[in-house]
């Protein structure tokens, strides 16, 4: 029997007729994107009825079998829990011999791993790792928006046996829909997710589980939880069947995040109990400015300053922004939010003249917030 070549993705075509093999909430959310930006969007799920959702929330067209879904597909993105990513990467690339094919598995080196000893080697030039950092504590298609994916950073993590075009156009496709591609190597992406992701899910269910534990002798202790509790476990509420996953696939990275990270309580408890003021005021000061500078920065323009403010993601508080900064009779050149990754609440990025950036500073300040001006 004579091997055909595996052809290559057609370098010149846009990717207009996209594949979405697991319709959960990053699924759906994928598909909702990709079909606001013009693109046809077909999916396929274990669950049909998780499919139908999925379709009955976006412009996805469900399909029986994920053959039928990834045929004609220009680019398919498997987003499956981890343990089904090698198996439905492999019959994608064998299902659509002309697409690209990633995932959005967010461990790297087992998956790639997983994935060269079942895919055939020739379709690994059209595989392109890639894991796009969105989504919530939610789960399933009920929750999925195109909001999920706008102005995240989608990983692309090629090793050196993938076609560099397949990378270019699955990172130009990314940002058509709105997402920030990102290129890293396999290894490196996910000691920065243990950190960045993973250890803080560790840290949120480390920490309610204590509470729930203290629980059973002072009942009234959950009673007290104020807003910086709630915030710090809201990712307790997590999937578990998904992070146990998650955490063991990585484990080597996680288990080094997690001994720095006690290394770290370590550090803070013993300056406590030293009576170590002046310590325990520059760790919490040196995490406040490295915390400020999470919140996206807008491109600044020659004449004007940026005002960054904190408010609630609730009816209103936009408007009362600006009507505060009306009544002090200072105008607004752009405006500009950015939602909080942890929810709850977002940041307001207030472009002033130069000359105004004082004034603002003023009359946010005499309102009760608490105005930084970043430029």
């Amino acid at each position: 029997m004579i091997s055909m070549p595996t052809p290559e993705p057609s370098a010149g075509r846009p990717i207009d007729r996209v594949a979405i093999v697991g319709t959960g909430l990053i699924g759906t959310s994928i598909a909702m994107a990709a079909a606001r930006a013009g693109c046809t969007v077909r999916g396929w799920d274990i669950d049909p009825g998780t499919a139908a959702r999925a379709a009955s929330r976006s412009a996805l067209t469900a399909y029986a079998t994920s053959e039928e879904a990834v045929s004609d597909a220009d680019v398919v993105i498997v987003c499956t829990p981890i343990g089904a990513v090698a198996s439905s990467v492999a019959s994608a690339l064998r299902a659509a011999p002309g697409a690209v094919v990633a995932d959005a598995a967010s461990i790297k080196e087992h998956v790639v791993a997983e994935i060269r000893a079942v895919a055939d080697p020739p379709d690994l030039r059209r595989y392109v790792p890639s894991h796009p950092l969105g989504g919530s504590e939610r789960s399933g298609p009920e929750h999925a928006s195109a909001s999920v994916v706008d102005g995240i950073v989608w990983a692309v993590t090629p090793t050196d046996a993938v076609d560099p075009e397949a990378v270019e156009r699955l990172e130009r496709w990314i940002g058509r829909i709105g997402a920030q591609p990102a290129r890293l190597s396999p290894e490196r992406h996910d000691r920065l997710v243990a950190f960045a992701s993973h250890l803080p899910q560790v840290a949120s269910t480390s920490l309610m589980g204590l509470a729930a534990a203290e629980e059973a002798g002072e009942p009234e202790i959950l009673l007290l939880a104020a807003g910086g509790f709630r915030d710090l476990t809201r990712l307790a509420a997590s999937n578990p069947s998904l992070w146990s996953e998650i955490l063991l696939a990585n484990r080597d990275q996680v288990a080094s995040a997690i001994d720095l990270y006690v290394s770290r309580l370590v550090s803070i408890r013993d300056e406590v109990l030293g009576g170590r003021g002046g310590d325990v005021e520059r760790t919490f000061d040196e995490a406040k400015r490295a915390r400020l500078r999470l919140a996206t920065k807008p491109t600044v323009r020659a004449g004007v300053a940026v005002v960054q403010v904190e408010i609630p993601d609730e009816p209103g508080a936009l408007a009362r922004i600006t009507a505060v900064l009306g009544e002090g009779r200072v105008n607004i050149e752009d405006l500009q939010i950015v939602h909080s990754p942890e929810g709850g609440r977002g940041t307001v990025h207030v472009t002033v003249a130069a000359a105004a950036a004082e004034e603002a500073g003023d009359v946010l300040v005499a309102a009760g917030y608490d105005p930084i001006r970043l430029a």
